[in-house]
C-alpha cells in the first residue's frame, strides 16, 4: 500500500494569498498529493519575549513573519479543490473560542464535502495566549478536553447542550451545519499525559518527524498505551516533515527545484518507511521564494517519492 502524501499551503509574507493558495491547491490536487495543510502562528513578538518553542537560545524564524490565518487559507483551498483533505498541523486550539471553533470547523467540512482534518495542539508561546486572551497558559490542557468536548457536542444530533467546561455553556439549541461526516481530530502528543489525551478523545497521531528511531518510539508508546486503556478504534498517524530546504538561484528559464534537495527529501522520508505509518505531510512552504517553486518542489519531491516506492 503507497504511503499518502501531503503538502504544505503558501501562508507566508512571500506570497500573493488570494492568487497562490488557489493555485498551488490546485496544482497539488493535480500532481496527485492526498492533502493540503496549514499551520498556526498567530504572531511574531518583537522584539522577541521568548525562545522558539520555548528552547533557550532557539531563535524564531522570520518565517514566522505575517503567517496568514489557518482556516481562511483552507477555505481558499477548499474552493479551489474537489478531492483533496485540508488539514490544520496544528492548530493551536485554546487560542479560540471552542463553540465558534467547532461551527467554523463544521462549516468548512460541509462546504467542502467532508474533507477537513482537524489537527490540534496546545502551543507553546505565552505572546499568543495574552493576545487572543481566551484562557491563561496554565489552563491549556483544560481548554483542550474542553474543545474537544464541544466539538464532539457541536457537530453531533441535535439539540446540543453542554455544561461541562469553564468557558462554553449550551443550554439546548440546535446548532448547523453539520460536518459532513466525523471530522478526524488528530494531536502530537509528546508526553504521557497528551498521549492519554489522544487515546481518549482524538482519532490519530501528528507528530513532528524528528528522526526516524523516536517516531517509532513514540509510535510503540501509543499502540501500548491504547491497548492498556483499551481502546479498540484505530489511531490514524500524520507525520509532519519540515525538510531543511535551500532554494537555488536559477540561472535558466525553466525555474526547475535543486534536484540535491529533493533527493535529499526522499531518501529522508524513506527512512520513515517501515513504522507503519499512514500519511506525510512535506512542508516547504516557508522556505520557497514564490508559488511558482512551490509548485516545482511539490511535483520533484512527489514524482521522485513515487517512482522510490515510497
Amino acid at each position: 500500500m503507497t504511503t499518502r502524501l501531503g503538502i504544505g499551503l503558501p501562508q507566508n509574507r512571500q506570497y500573493d494569498l488570494g492568487k497562490d493558495v488557489p493555485d498551488v491547491a490546485r496544482a497539488a490536487e493535480d500532481i496527485g498529493y492526498d492533502s493540503l495543510w496549514v499551520y498556526e502562528r498567530a504572531l511574531f513578538p518583537d522584539p522577541r519575549t521568548q525562545p522558539l518553542y520555548g528552547v533557550p537560545g532557539l531563535p524564531w524564524p522570520d518565517a514566522y513573519r505575517g503567517v496568514a490565518e489557518p482556516l481562511v487559507t483552507l477555505t481558499l483551498a477548499a474552493a479551489a479543490t474537489e478531492r483533496v483533505e485540508l488539514g490544520t498541523a496544528v492548530l493551536v486550539a485554546p487560542l479560540h473560542i471552542p463553540f465558534q471553533l467547532a461551527k467554523q470547523l463544521a462549516t468548512l467540512d460541509a462546504a467542502s464535502g467532508g474533507r477537513v482534518v482537524a489537527g490540534l495542539g496546545s502551543g507553546w508561546s505565552l505572546d499568543e495566549y495574552a493576545a487572543a486572551g481566551v484562557r491563561p497558559f496554565e489552563e491549556r490542557g483544560k481548554v483542550m478536553d474542553e474543545v474537544f468536548e464541544v466539538c464532539r457536542a457541536v457537530w453531533g444530533p441535535d439539540p446540543v447542550v453542554y455544561e461541562g467546561g469553564p468557558i462554553t455553556r449550551i443550554a439546548s439549541a440546535v446548532v448547523g451545519p453539520k460536518p459532513s461526516r466525523p471530522i478526524p481530530i488528530l494531536v502530537p502528543a509528546n508526553s504521557p499525559r497528551a498521549m492519554r489525551r489522544l487515546v481518549d478523545h482524538a482519532d490519530g497521531w501528528l507528530p513532528y518527524a524528528d528522526g526516524p528511531a523516536q517516531v517509532a518510539e513514540g509510535w510503540r508508546q501509543l499502540q501500548d498505551l491504547a491497548a492498556e486503556r483499551g481502546r479498540t478504534g484505530p489511531l490514524r498517524t500524520v507525520v509532519r516533515v519540515n525538510p531543511d530546504y535551500t532554494p537555488k538561484r536559477y540561472e535558466g528559464p525553466d525555474r526547475r527545484p535543486f534536484q540535491g534537495d529533493v533527493e535529499q527529501i526522499v531518501s529522508d522520508l524513506m527512512a520513515y518507511a517501515g513504522i507503519g505509518l499512514d500519511e506525510f505531510l512535506v512542508d516547504v512552504s516557508w522556505a520557497a521564494r514564490d508559488a511558482q517553486e512551490l509548485k516545482d518542489v511539490a511535483a520533484e519531491v512527489y514524482t521522485t517519492a513515487r517512482a522510490a516506492g515510497f
